[in-house]
């Protein structure tokens, strides 16, 4: 029996699913692998008798499998949460699930995962998950509506990093075409790196890398602050704007967005972000980067596209900075502290 998620993204994913089938009460060694285009990180649920664990993260490349148990596992339920790198802006995956557990930023191990008792721990939505007999095991499969195989999930999963990173690889589609090999010879040349280093098992680290720094083309932001920053994009389209939000980027790092077409300009609004959370302030005032152009937010994952009454509308109105592209080279918004 087949079980499937669906995923709205801020791309054009359509859709994300954990492939299960029939489950023992006691499991053997189990892996995970990764179908889809996203690099991600999960964390696993073992529920038995009302008591439950969780423990993450770990770290899946497009096209990978991996152990996340050994031995045999006394449970009723095994549940799987998935996050998507920061790399990719607001997380394209699903938020549905059966139960919630908690989890932490960084690894852990949590015995009782039920109550959130320390800082920076919080609830999550996990999906239970029954994984399939396979000669290696139980095996759980996270995949998207394309239903790629592990070769290629890893060629889309290229594919869309070469897109964040600035480099035409379009379509998306998993596919090794004449385009996409183009994209993938000039990205080699760049970084200076040999025609078999798509192949090597860090080639995922090197184009993460690379879609965080700004280079000649494209829009970035960069976070020079010592806090997390989470960021807001509005897209103008005809007259039209449309936010998007929100992107995480980590403190000494930059994230590309993925910005279709070729727009003139763009509006970025972000807030810092304390260990709970929750946005910082400074002198009774947030901590913010932005402007006087008024648009649309939400408190949680948004795509928006009417920005005439936010509070009417149940929604946040905040104040986004006009940039203005002009077709070369490259645009970096860089958040600094005051």
């Amino acid at each position: 029996m087949t079980h499937r998620i669906t995923m709205s993204g801020i791309t054009t994913a359509a859709a994300c699913a954990v492939l299960l089938a029939l489950a023992a009460p006691a499991h053997a060694d189990l892996q995970l692998c990764n179908r889809m285009s996203y690099a991600i990180e999960t964390a696993i649920a073992i529920d038995d008798k009302g008591t439950a664990a969780t423990r993450g993260w770990f770290r899946l490349d497009p096209g990978q499998c991996r152990m996340v148990l050994q031995g045999e596992v006394q449970a009723e339920s095994i549940y799987l949460h998935a996050r998507a790198l920061p790399v990719y802006g607001a997380t394209p995956l699903p938020q549905g699930g059966h139960a919630d557990f908690c989890i932490a930023p960084e690894n852990f191990v949590l015995a009782s995962a039920r109550s959130c008792t320390q800082r920076g721990q919080t609830l999550a939505r996990f999906t239970q998950v029954k994984p399939t007999e396979t000669e290696k095991g139980h095996t759980a499969y996270l995949a998207e509506e394309a239903e790629y195989t592990d070769d290629q999930a890893r060629d889309a999963g290229i594919q869309r990093l070469l897109v964040i990173a600035g480099y035409d690889a379009t379509p998306i589609d998993g596919i090794r075409g004449a385009k996409t090999d183009t994209a993938l010879s000039q990205f080699l040349q760049d970084n200076k790196l040999g025609v078999t280093a798509a192949g090597r098992t860090d080639f995922f680290d090197t184009l993460i890398a690379a879609a965080q720094r700004p280079n000649a083309t494209g829009f970035a932001w960069c976070n020079e602050t010592s806090h997390p920053v989470m960021a807001a994009l509005g897209i103008e389209d005809k007259g039209a704007v449309t936010t998007r939000g929100w992107y995480r980027v980590e403190p000494g790092k930059c994230l590309r967005p993925d910005v279709k077409g070729q727009p003139r300009r763009l509006y970025s609004f972000a807030e810092a972000i304390g260990g709970d959370g929750q946005p910082l302030v400074r002198a009774k005032q947030p901590l913010a980067w932005g402007g006087e152009t008024v648009l649309c937010t939400r408190n949680v994952k948004f795509e928006l596209h009417e920005h005439k009454d936010c509070a009417g509308s149940g929604l946040t109105a905040a104040g986004f900075a006009l940039v203005e592209l002009s077709g070369k080279g490259a645009t970096t918004v860089r958040f600094k502290m005051p």
